[in-house]
Parts: structure tokens; sequence; C-alpha cells
């Protein structure tokens, strides 16, 4: 491992100074750790799909980053502490393509499992050596199957410790979800599904998910007809009660397989060219009652909105937050510089009532990080705030999943990058990451 150098009172000097600098740029109430410069030419490190960016186990935190030279370099610390241990690992990435981010997740053995630098190219996956260890093993596969065009890996951590993988294999457009799950016992990984959801050759899905408290899995998606984004329509759903082997509709109603646009249950239809957003976030409730955020324009309107879909158990229910004022479009390919962000999501419930909080960046806010918050979603405004008081560029927001299913503390990791359309490249030093922490209340 490498170490930050020098004595002991330099070094909690030289970390008092970084967490002071870094909580300069944060509202009251918020902390913030910086951990150390990175890549900031994109929106790679920052990237909304990105699961995860960070995560905690045993009480240690751990994140992963690409720095100036593209190398990926881990990083882990005790939750509580402002002192990060960083290795820089023999790996790079073509980080030059905002796609190719790098995620990562603990098992239920304490080993570190790490994806990146994937568009449409060969899996690149390993994993600690030891439990707790930021020293890597070599490339290896996981199934061997399925593994020559991965785009857009992402883990999950199952309640028992075991993980899944996901991701597309195939292009935009034509691309098909596949499902991995390990066994933390074996430390081998099967194939679950090579295909969950069939583009059927016309189209493909762009998910986001999530696992409930029970061990649910939940997904939801959009379909897109092309790799030009305007094509993005409607909001499909589906969940898993077993692990992942079968699926079924909110309903209970079974799935059969693969789900196609035919047979699948839609939570809203969104008629293509509505400026709706592809791999947004997902969230489900003490009850795994799912809730969907993500962005369009609505019919008659040139502004998109934020919305949050949900199901109450009942049927499915649409919030539009609709508090933005300024137009934007989608249309092209590649990745787009887009005046906000895609959103996470986050739910909990206080005896009847479910509080929300949605976490996002918007040009009118100027580019901080801001959250929108319910304590009540069936009733009230939403509030709204914003945890930094600087501009975070094109950042996304991702979180760590582990430890706000743990404290019900935010902490996100944040760093201000700048996203040229269609995988354009900034020309901006190396910029610091920081974890924010911040507890709603």
């Amino acid at each position: 491992m490498r170490y930050f150098s020098g004595s002991l009172s330099c070094l909690l000097l030289f970390m008092m100074l970084l967490v002071w600098k870094a909580q300069g740029q944060v509202a009251s109430g918020v902390t913030a750790t910086t951990v150390a410069n990175g890549w900031a030419n994109n929106s790679v490190n920052v990237v909304v799909f990105r699961k995860n960016s960070l995560v905690t186990h045993g009480g240690w935190q751990y994140t992963a980053f690409y720095d100036q030279d593209r190398y990926v370099v881990l990083g882990k610390r005790k939750q509580g502490s402002t002192q990060w241990q960083l290795q820089k690992t023999s790996y790079q990435g073509n980080a030059a393509d905002a796609h190719n981010c790098i995620s990562l997740m603990v098992d239920g053995a304490g080993y570190l499992h790490l994806a990146w630098d994937h568009h449409n190219n060969p899996l690149r996956y390993c994993r600690s050596v030891r439990p707790g260890s930021l020293e890597l093993t070599a490339k290896m596969p996981m199934t061997g199957q399925f593994e020559e065009r991965v785009s857009y890996p992402e883990f999950y951590k199952l309640p028992n410790g075991n993980l899944l993988f996901l991701y597309r294999n195939g292009q935009s457009g034509q691309g098909n979800l596949v499902i991995n799950q390990y066994d933390c016992n074996t430390q081998q990984w099967k194939n679950l599904h090579s295909n969950l959801i069939d583009g059927e050759g016309q189209r493909n899905a762009y998910w986001q998910a999530c696992v409930d408290a029970k061990g649910a899995i939940h997904i939801s998606w959009v379909w897109r007809e092309s790799p030009d984004v305007a094509s993005n329509h409607d909001l499909a759903y589906a969940r898993s009660t077993d692990g992942g082997i079968t699926w079924e509709q909110s309903t209970g109603e079974k799935y059969r397989l693969p789900i196609t646009a035919a047979s699948a249950e839609h939570a809203c239809r969104i008629p293509q060219k509505s400026e709706l957003i592809n791999q947004t976030s997902l969230f489900a409730d003490e009850k795994g009652m799912p809730y969907i955020a993500t962005y369009w324009r609505e019919a008659g309107s040139t502004v998109p909105q934020y919305h949050v879909v949900y199901n109450d158990g009942k049927q499915w229910q649409i919030q539009d937050l609709g508090f933005r004022k300024t137009p934007f479009s989608l249309s092209g390919g590649g990745t787009k510089r887009i005046p906000i962000a895609r959103p996470q999501v986050m739910v909990w419930r206080k005896g009847r009532r479910v509080a929300a909080l949605m976490v996002f960046r918007d040009a009118e806010r100027g580019d901080k990080v801001s959250v929108a918050m319910k304590k009540d979603l069936a009733k009230g405004n939403w509030q709204i705030m914003d945890l930094t008081t600087a501009s975070v560029g094109s950042w996304e927001p991702t979180y760590d999943t582990e430890w706000w299913k743990q404290k019900k503390v935010l902490q996100l990791f944040v760093q201000s990058v700048e996203q040229v359309d269609g995988e354009g490249k900034a020309n901006i030093p190396p910029q610091p990451v920081t974890v924010i922490a911040w507890k709603p209340k």
C-alpha cells in the first residue's frame, strides 16, 4: 500500500488542511474530506451508473478513481477518519471515453471486486488478493461466457454477502442484459441470465437497479431504439425475490423470460423525443415498494423536469417536481454535456409516511450538489437546498449505498469535472476527489 509520507504530526496537519479546504466548499451541516486529485477532463469518474464509487464494509470505506495518467487508484479509510490509504494500481483505462467508469463492491467475506474500462469491449475484472486488501489479482474472467462486448458493469450485494454483476452485452440499440452471481463460499461466478431483457435486435434496455432490505432485486429501464439518446422511450419494471432467478411484475405476475417490449410492465408510457434520459436511479423502501427518479419533458412543454415514479402498492404514481425553468434538448450519440445531472433517489419510512430525497445538479442553481427533499411524499412541496457552495461542473451523483443502508447517512463521491459533447475531452488540471457527508433530518 502507498500512504501519505512524512511524520505523524505533518500527516495530521496535512489531513486537517485537506479537510478545511474541502469544508470551505460545502454548506453548513455538511462535512467533506479530500481523497486525492483525479482525472477531470471528462465525467468518467462521476457518471451516475458507477456501482459503486464508494462502498463500506466492516467499518472500512473503499473508493476508486482514475488519476491524471488514467491509472486506476484505490483508496480506503476507517469510517469517520480523514486519513485515506491509497494504492495506484497497474491498471489503466481509456478514461477519455466517459462510459469507461470504474465500479466496485466488497463481498460478504471482505474481498474487493473491481470492473473498469468498458464500452463494448472484453471484460476487465479482478478482485483483491485477500479481504481488506488494496492489492489486486491479475485480470480474470467471470464465467468466460458473454464477456466480449461488455458495457455498464454494475455490482450489487445481496443480504447473504453474495454479489450480482449486471452488464450490457452488445451495442446501443441492440444489446441484452446479462446477470452473473458470485458465491462467497466457492469464490465462483455463474451466469444467471444471458439475456434477461431482450431487445430483439431492434432496441436495448438502459436500466437502473437496486437490492432492498429483504434481498429482492428491482430493475427499471427505458427502451432505446438506436444510438441516438432521443429514441429513449417508456419506463418499465421487474423484480426478483429469489436472487435473480425468476422475475415478476409489481402485481406478482410472473414473467416469461426473456422480457420483451411486448411483455414488459410499464410504470409510465413516455414517447420518443421527450428528452427522457437513460440510466438514472431506483430505490426500494422497507416494504419493497420501488421508487424511480429520472427526467423527461411533458407533452406541450419545452422544459425537462425531474420526476419520481413510484408504486404505492396499488398502482404506479408520478410526481413532477416542476421546479426547472430552462429548456434543453437531448439528441445524438455519445456522452452528452447536459445542464442537469441524472438524479439519485432514496426513501425511508417514518410510521405511515414515506420521506424522499433526490440528489441532483442543475445549471440553474450554479451546478452545485443539490438535494430535493419531501418529508411526506403524499403531500406538501419538495424543499430544495444546496450541499456545496461552489460549482462541481458536469458532476453526477453516486453514493455509498451500503453506508446509507446502515446509518441513513448520505456520503457522496464528488469531483468537479468538465464533459464535452460526444466524448470530447476538456483540458483542465486534475481536480480533488472529495467525499461529502450529510444526514437528512
